[in-house]
């Protein structure tokens, strides 16, 4: 199978731009916003209620990081696909790039793939997405700008039977400008537990959207995961959403964070 007969006509784009034109320093992206796959995969051979649990997307992200665009004023790219078809965080190394077995449940299409079916995949999905994301930084970067990118990603409350008190984290690796004070805004608002590179640490190969966008470029940048049993209804999304936006708010006030600079 090829990229060009991966998509049909009536599958979704493998990305959505939301608030395109939007004018605040700051660039959203959501690397596992859909469960969607497309039909000459059809459904990965697992069942719907797998798909659209955890390991199929980021439960609630899409929801948070749309307000978080609109409150924020500031332009976002959602992956269009399920992260089980390739994942759009993942590196070419990366082990779980493409998993055939996730969280303990097999994904049958993702068996003894060859090389021209995992490249086919990343054609058709991965190279999109992350084009229109370096379309969007660099025209940021042409109107003078030197935009914050921030990735908004949700976790499981407990994994391999082990329970994640986090309510939200910050993940990052290398550059402390956005993360730092974006931490120290989040834990000034009593009753939320805040993780620093929890439940995920960014550590060499593990991620890709924030090294080959953030990292690379010298942008400030930040990974946001949000436990996913707090914005599974439209309440929760408007409370996370408002947060984050007011965290963020007061963690890029300072102007010398929008510069480039390489860690």
């Amino acid at each position: 199978m090829t990229a060009a007969t991966l998509l049909g006509p009536d599958d979704p784009a493998p990305f959505e731009r939301v608030n395109w034109t939007g004018a605040a320093p700051i660039f959203l992206t959501c690397d596992h916003a859909s469960h969607a796959v497309p039909a000459a995969l059809d459904g990965l051979g697992i069942d719907r209620a797998a798909l659209t649990n955890h390991i199929g997307w980021d439960i609630g992200a899409a929801k948070v990081t749309r307000r978080l665009a609109e409150l924020l004023d500031a332009p976002a790219v959602l992956a269009g696909y399920s992260r089980l078809i390739v994942d759009c965080n993942r590196p070419p190394e990366a082990t779980d790039r493409i998993p055939a077995v996730s969280d303990g449940v097999a994904v049958p299409a993702n068996r003894g793939l060859d090389e021209a079916a995992v490249a086919a995949r990343v054609e058709a999905f991965f190279t999109p997405y992350h084009a229109v994301i370096r379309e969007g930084l660099e025209a940021k970067l042409a109107a003078g700008m030197v935009p914050a990118l921030i990735a908004i990603h949700s976790f499981t409350p407990a994994l391999n039977g082990v329970r994640r008190p986090w309510h939200v984290g910050v993940c990052w690796e290398h550059d402390p400008r956005l993360p730092q004070p974006l931490l120290a805004a989040l834990r000034a608002e009593l009753g939320i537990v805040v993780g620093d590179n929890e439940p995920y640490a960014i550590v060499g190969p593990t991620d890709y959207t924030m090294p080959e966008h953030g990292a690379k470029r010298g942008l400030p940048h930040a990974l946001i995961e949000i436990r996913n049993d707090l914005i599974r209804d439209q309440t929760g999304v408007e409370a996370w959403a408002e947060r984050l936006a007011g965290a963020l708010t007061t963690a890029l006030a300072d102007p010398a964070i929008h510069r480039i600079q390489h860690y």
